[in-house]
């Protein structure tokens, strides 16, 4: 008997999407700390996956998962779902969505048996996952706990439950973890996933899932933190060799490219998604819609439901990371061509911003 992912995905639900490359991992094979990615049509993962299941969730192609498909993004008309107004204050699909560059919404699809390897999520955001259909087994770990489950050269462990972790030669601190929070999330059913949990996740029977990473005010400095111990692990690896380096070249550029290239992000383009989010607040406190009719576009509506007291609490939070990042050494070093404003500039704006009815001024101090 069809169970319901095998209902949605075989019926024509997706008709749309038969043509359209998808990202698929192979996770019977290991890629450095992750599982080997392919790019195929979604027909063609559709076809495998029949027969994976009609061969008793077995194929000598491995068990594939779709994992980050931007469906959303792909088929904007298509409205397939709306995100819950509780994960609504998103920062971080906010910024992406206005350069047209990237996004973090995904959905994932996979038979029984298919898994995501242990990990953190980017930029140490926030992570929500709505499960369609199917049933996942999440494993996760609070923060600094992954420090326990690295090998002796510092890397970090790809499956959190393989017996090589009970080597004390090459996990010398495994003993010191802490058991995992283990989850059964079932079908209809969406977790929460706070920033810098590590987690480990599996898919016990075929299941659908949407995903999104997202950021906002409460975990920007987690973010801010982040980036700084990011840039200050490639200084401290880069260094060694700064003497055969192009001395045309500054230093403290190349730390941020290589950051960049790690991350997905610099100090420069962080500065610059902050000034994304400050500025549209700005606009919505000063035109002040008085119902959703009157917004513009999506994001005037998202924010006119979260309320302008709302608002207002985004731009003290942006001042209070910005205030810190003008102070902190290697932000003073950025050439000033890495930004498009002037920091000072926005920071006077945000400061000057008019105050939501009943909250304090933006410039008073956060707490």
């Amino acid at each position: 008997v069809p169970n319901p992912a095998q209902k949605t995905l075989f019926s024509s639900s997706f008709y749309y999407a038969d043509e359209t490359p998808v990202p698929v991992a192979n996770c019977s094979a290991k890629e450095y700390n992750s599982n080997p990615k392919q790019i195929m049509p979604f027909k063609e993962f559709i076809q495998y996956w029949r027969e994976y299941i009609q061969n008793g969730h077995s194929s000598p192609k491995g068990c594939l998962y779709v994992k980050d498909w931007h469906m959303q993004r792909n088929f904007p008309k298509h409205n397939t779902y709306k995100t819950p107004i509780y994960f609504s204050s998103d920062w971080l699909n906010e910024y992406w969505d206005t350069i047209e560059v990237d996004d973090y919404r995904f959905v994932y699809m996979g038979p029984k048996g298919s898994w995501t390897p242990f990990h953190a999520d980017v930029f140490r955001s926030y992570s929500w996952s709505a499960n369609i259909c199917g049933r996942k087994k999440w494993l996760l770990y609070p923060p600094g706990q992954e420090e326990f489950l690295r090998d002796c050269h510092g890397n970090l462990a790809y499956d959190v439950t393989a017996p090589v972790l009970q080597d004390k030669g090459l996990y010398p601190q495994f003993e010191e973890a802490c058991q995992p929070l283990e989850i059964i999330q079932e079908a209809g059913e969406i977790i929460f996933v706070p920033s810098g949990w590590h987690h480990q996740v599996y898919n016990l029977e075929d299941t659908i899932s949407i995903n999104h990473n997202w950021l906002n005010g409460c975990n920007l400095d987690i973010m801010w933190q982040f980036l700084q111990e990011e840039l200050s692990s490639v200084q401290r690896e880069i260094e060694e060799w700064h003497d055969t380096m192009d001395t045309c070249i500054s230093i403290h550029h190349r730390f941020q490219v290589i950051m960049k290239s790690c991350t997905g992000i610099d100090y420069g383009a962080f500065a610059s998604f902050l000034k994304t989010v400050a500025s549209n607040r700005m606009s919505f406190l000063n035109s002040c819609p008085r119902n959703a009719d009157n917004c513009q576009d999506l994001l005037d509506k998202s924010l006119f439901a979260l309320g302008p007291q709302h608002a207002a609490f985004d731009l003290q939070r942006v001042l209070h990371i910005f205030e810190s990042m003008l102070s902190n050494e290697d932000f003073k070093r950025l050439d000033p061509s890495a930004l498009s404003f002037k920091p000072e500039e926005l920071l006077q704006e945000i400061r000057e911003a008019p105050p939501a009815e009943g909250s304090a001024p933006v410039s008073a101090p956060y707490s």
